[in-house]
């Protein structure tokens, strides 16, 4: 009995001290929300009127986040409250570049592509269009009229270049750009397709703009007297010449839009399995509006104009292209296939981008909230100092009222302090979690939870000396019916604190979720640390010959002090 006592103890206590090594070891530490840290939030809501769904406001979501995080703001807070989406950015100060920050609008354009860079080999495939096969090419022979653009840079004025002027000789190999997946299945026999087959290898073209054309970057350029300043912030011009990159770090070159999203059927993109490989399927509207504008820039790019030289068609979104397949077939009627050698996620993820560009949602700043640092820090350290002396009056209470029993309080604060601090680091570090002011008090307020269950099991081990029993012996009976009690008030507000969290949003939900992660680390420390700390201790010397809880042992306690096992 007492070796498994001493297993339990001593376990809990490595637990408790290797999570606190590789939390300090590896630098991770809780990430303070905007009210601790500073910063500004801001509110955006769809525009007043406008149609929406579900899968645009998530992805959305998923938009501000990737910008946010490509532009290095440290554990921003992004989350969908209903029909809003709410966006904490700590340590960003200047509000019109918050709002920037966020701006994202939802609109898919599809754009000719001129060329991509950091080509690399591909496989072509074999498309069919109804009963004419369309052959994009054979493993030995590089597809026509394909362009390896070097790309430029954001310019203004007379005239603009794309690369150096073609010259003549041997096509290199078939290419494609990283951020594109190469296709799999050069068998497969589908309806009108597309394949994610980028530009081959060859030199630049002379770029013909004329000099009004503007040639813009995908990074926000201001120019003031010749000196241009970049703020790297990248934006979408549909009507002009740009470079955007590509969701995989690449960068292409594309020309004005010549269509929206809005040219597939709402819902209808989905991801499936084309070939052997995961592809996607979404169908076009019928008349000019849909299959009209589509064929349009279909025939430009499978005839590889010079509109289009590279036969590819970008997808874009909020200034990212998200696929860049290459057209084989010129006419497409009622749906479009897009193959390549996606993964499921990249196909999902492609196939939300289109049903999204066929229900646009533009969102406006609601509300824009700015918090000091200053405010933050006076907030934590007010936090933090509460915490320190609620603490220390209720040790004070305890070492008074439990004496030497109280030791025991002191060391189960301390690990489960441990353990609260390292699982909160982690949760930050790896699931982008943030302790708000609202999370500290749901801290706080679980320690009087975790004294309770001490107050419940001393109060039980009491009342069994009451009865004449020796320490030893009211120590395991007073926890096994102490624990039962304590497993019921945890319950109870473990109740509370999910009720709490699934009915709020915000802040509520950080106090109701440290309060039910507490609450939880308080059975598992009453278990694992209290039970076998005061069953050792009540068989040891240290509880003996003394005036135990404000109580004197019975003389068969004082018997069984002096034994141990």
């Amino acid at each position: 009995m007492q070796r498994k006592l001493v297993y339990s103890l001593s376990a809990i206590l490595l637990l408790a001290v290797s999570l606190m090594a590789i939390t300090l070891g590896a630098g991770y530490h809780p990430a303070l929300g905007l009210d601790l840290r500073g910063g500004i939030s801001v509110t955006l809501r769809p525009v007043t009127g406008q149609a929406f769904d579900k899968s645009s406001l998530d992805l959305a979501v998923e938009r501000i986040r990737e910008r946010v995080d490509s532009f290095g703001v440290g554990e921003p807070e992004i989350l969908r409250q209903d029909d809003a989406i709410v966006v904490n950015l700590p340590g960003v100060n200047d509000q019109q570049q918050a709002i920037d920050l966020v701006n994202v609008t939802g609109k898919v354009y599809l754009r000719p592509v001129i060329g991509c860079s950091n080509p690399v080999t591909t496989t072509p495939v074999t498309s069919i269009v109804g009963t004419a096969t369309t052959t994009a090419g054979t493993a030995t022979t590089a597809v026509a009229n394909t362009t390896v653009v070097n790309l430029p840079t954001a310019t203004t004025g007379a005239s603009a270049t794309s690369g150096s002027t073609p010259t003549s000789g041997a096509p290199g190999p078939t290419r494609r750009v990283n951020s594109v997946p190469p296709t799999t299945d050069p068998a497969s026999a589908t309806p009108a397709a597309l394949t994610a087959t980028p530009p081959t290898g060859g030199t630049a073209p002379t770029d013909t703009a004329s000099s009004d054309t503007v040639v813009a970057t995908g990074e926000t350029t201001t120019t003031v007297a010749g000196a241009t300043t970049t703020t790297g912030l990248p934006f979408s011009d549909p009507a002009a010449t740009q470079v955007l990159p590509t969701r995989d770090g690449g960068k292409c070159q594309v020309g004005p839009s010549g269509g929206t999203g809005e040219v597939f059927v709402r819902d209808s993109a989905a991801p499936r399995i084309i070939g052997g490989g995961w592809g996607v399927t979404v169908d076009l509207k019928t008349g000019g509006s849909g299959e009209g504008v589509w064929n349009a820039l279909a025939k430009e790019c499978f005839n590889g104009t010079a509109t289009c030289p590279s036969k590819q068609l970008a997808i874009e979104l909020d200034g990212q292209i998200q696929s860049a397949p290459t057209v084989n077939a010129e006419n497409f009627t009622g749906s479009v296939q897009i193959t390549g050698n996606f993964t499921k996620n990249e196909a999902t993820k492609l196939a939300q981008v289109m049903n999204s560009g066929a229900l646009p949602i533009t969102l406006q700043a609601e509300a824009v909230q700015t918090v000091s640092a200053t405010l933050g820090k006076d907030s934590l350290r007010a936090a933090l100092i509460a915490g320190a002396i609620g603490v220390a009056l209720v040790l004070a209470f305890m070492f008074a009222y439990y004496r030497r029993l109280a030791v025991v309080v002191l060391l189960g604060l301390c690990v489960s302090g441990t353990l609260v601090y390292s699982i909160t680091s982690f949760i930050s570090r790896f699931y982008n979690g943030v302790l708000s002011l609202a999370g500290v008090a749901g801290l706080i307020v679980s320690i009087g939870v975790t004294i309770d269950s001490y107050v419940v099991f001393f109060e039980r081990l009491k009342d069994e000396m009451r009865a004449g029993r020796s320490l030893r012996n009211s120590a395991q009976r007073g926890f096994k019916a102490a624990f039962h009690t304590i497993l019921v008030a945890d319950s109870v507000s473990l109740i509370g604190a999910a009720v709490l969290w699934y009915l709020s949003v915000g802040a509520v939900r950080g106090f109701a979720f440290y309060l039910g992660l507490s609450t939880l680390i308080d059975v598992f420390v009453a278990y694992f640390f209290t039970r076998p700390a005061v069953l050792l201790l009540a068989r040891s010397k240290f509880m003996s010959g003394k005036k135990i809880m404000g109580m004197e042992p019975s003389a068969d306690a004082n018997q069984a002090l002096g034994a141990t096992s």
